[in-house]
């Protein structure tokens, strides 16, 4: 294992310290220099310490919110995307808290936050080329045994090589080897990659490495994610894990739904100027409807109409359900820029509004596609634990062409480990997806998908 592994972390938290206190440096300016003559008296010394401790405040929350200091973890642009949205959103935060204590709009209203976003921006990069540099060579990609069902092989490789600058696979083992084996093969790598194994064998692999510090990457299995939303039971010496497999809890219902309620209505004010413009330019191009409906299933399999804008020419499954692919000839060009911007899901504020979907939650499938589904994997019913949502775990951390077992184990991690905090966060980290060109690929000739 690389020997500065170990201070990984606290370079990280260093790199991110530096870089808020650059950009507080850099607001200290703006609100000494271009809000002086507008402060309030009462603001002498202690108030305008407490307006830049604010500042650093939100930075700090919202630059953490988006994963900003995952350094040598998010690839360099993903980086930079995530600490520009956090900076961003703390900026407007700030100037928004500005016009509240001065009581009125500043002179110049927004440009002096503007310029000290702009040259945020330029911080944010400069300090992400020198730490990619730095962290490129104190920490070289990790040595990755493999060890996996082979038939999952080429697909697991493609991957990780995805990642080169973090892993480089230098073998794999087929899972059906004896342990004895396996226990050989890792003892010569930084890292094992355990996928497909039978659980008694992945269980004494996990013990052996525990004992040596090896680190290890698990592909959980549905018992595993179902484990993470358990108690711990201490009513004895014996110690229990209960798992009550029902969902969310009443109060848990009860508050999502208000959330839901405040944040669909407050969306739609402010969407439904780009909502009139979508439909106008999708009547515009080829004379059809603007939106179309299309029944998915909800909550303990509830039927639905789901409400979208028409991204597709007229009759598009004519001949049948098909998922869209890649270069799809049906897609239309206002379907494709709505597409790219999310703009084709707006008209589900009302299906949340009426109590159909959540904010949060699974995407809603269509029912013969839940039952080819669980053909193959019948415990993607679970997904039905929670109402289905606008947004969601698996549509952030993983893609439109993502496989159907994939996206229930990425529902289930969401399901078991909800909270009102977690659904806050899932809700900002939305808007970082819809920058992320990769969150919409389209579906490969033959592959797998949900």
């Amino acid at each position: 294992m690389d020997k500065f592994n170990q201070y990984k972390r606290l370079i990280r938290m260093g790199i991110a310290g530096f870089e808020i206190l650059i950009e507080t440096i850099l607001f200290y300016y703006v609100w000494y220099g271009e809000y002086k003559d507008l402060r309030v008296p009462v603001f002498e010394n202690k108030g305008n310490w407490m307006m830049i401790g604010f500042y650093v405040l939100y930075l700090v929350l919202f630059v953490y919110l988006y994963g900003g200091t995952k350094y040598a973890y998010y690839r360099k642009g993903q980086l930079i995307l995530s600490q520009t949205l956090g900076t961003l959103i703390a900026n407007a935060v700030m100037y928004i808290q500005i016009i509240v204590v001065l009581g009125r709009f500043p002179v110049p209203t927004p440009w002096p936050m503007a310029a000290l976003s702009a040259a945020d921006l330029v911080v944010i990069v400069i300090v992400n080329q020198l730490s990619d540099g730095v962290f490129r060579r104190m920490f070289p990609p990790k040595r990755l045994l493999l060890i996996c069902d082979l038939c999952y092989k080429d697909n697991l490789i493609r991957k990780i090589s995805g990642r080169k600058d973090l892993y480089e696979v230098t073998r794999c083992v087929s899972a059906a080897e004896s342990l004895e084996r396996l226990q050989q093969e890792v003892q010569d790598c930084d890292a094992m990659m355990l996928y497909g194994l039978e659980e008694q064998k992945r269980n004494a692999l996990i013990k052996f490495c525990y004992e040596r510090s090896i680190r290890i990457y698990i592909a959980p299995e549905i018992s595993d994610l179902l484990l993470r939303g358990a108690d711990r039971v201490h009513s004895f010496d014996t110690p229990f894990l209960l798992l009550r497999n029902s969902g969310l809890s009443f109060e848990q219902r009860v508050l999502k739904r208000g959330m839901d309620l405040f944040v669909s209505a407050a969306l739609l004010i402010v969407a439904s100027p780009f909502m009139l413009l979508t439909a106008l330019a999708i009547k515009l191009e080829d004379g059809g409807p603007a939106l179309f409906k299309q029944e998915r299933v909800t909550l303990h399999g509830r039927k639905f109409y789901i409400y979208k804008f028409r991204s597709m020419i007229v009759d598009a499954e004519r001949h049948g359900a098909q998922f869209s692919s890649k270069n799809d000839s049906r897609i239309t060009k206002v379907g494709k820029f709505i597409r790219a911007t999310r703009l084709d899901e707006l008209p589900q504020l009302l299906n949340i509004l009426k109590g159909d979907m959540s904010i949060v939650g699974p995407r809603p499938e269509r029912q013969q596609y839940i039952d080819e589904f669980c053909r193959e994997t019948p415990e993607f019913i679970y997904r039905l634990k929670v109402k289905a949502g606008l947004t969601g775990y698996a549509q952030i951390y993983g893609k439109y062409n993502t496989t159907p077992l994939d996206k229930l184990k990425l529902d289930l991690m969401y399901i078991e480990s909800y909270s009102f905090l977690l659904d806050i966060r899932l809700i900002f980290l939305t808007l970082k997806i819809m920058f992320m060109k990769e969150s919409t690929e389209g579906v490969e000739d033959g592959q797998n998908h949900a």
